[in-house]
């Protein structure tokens, strides 16, 4: 299973969860760089709501990234012990 944007025509499984994982990263990672620019900014002008709301979401942004390439993982080994059984 690989991340993969032309997979939710629902063709197996793995490719459905492929394809949302996909989508859950590019979520992620444009959270990322909308949050960090937020960050940037309100430690620019002294805006310290706007700091830590920004310093907030880069760490969710991170966390939901390293979740779903974790979710890769654990779905391939999932699969695979499937198989054998």
């Amino acid at each position: 299973m690989g991340p993969d944007f032309s997979a939710l025509n629902g063709t197996s499984i793995e490719q459905v969860i492929g394809a949302l994982l996909t989508i859950v990263l590019v979520a992620a990672v444009a959270s990322l760089i909308v949050c960090g620019i937020c960050w940037a900014i309100g430690s620019g002008t002294g805006n310290y709501q706007m700091e830590a709301k920004g310093r907030t979401g880069v760490l969710i942004a991170l966390g939901t990234a390293a979740a779903a390439g974790a979710g890769v993982a654990l779905v391939n080994w999932l699969v695979a012990l499937g198989e054998r059984l």
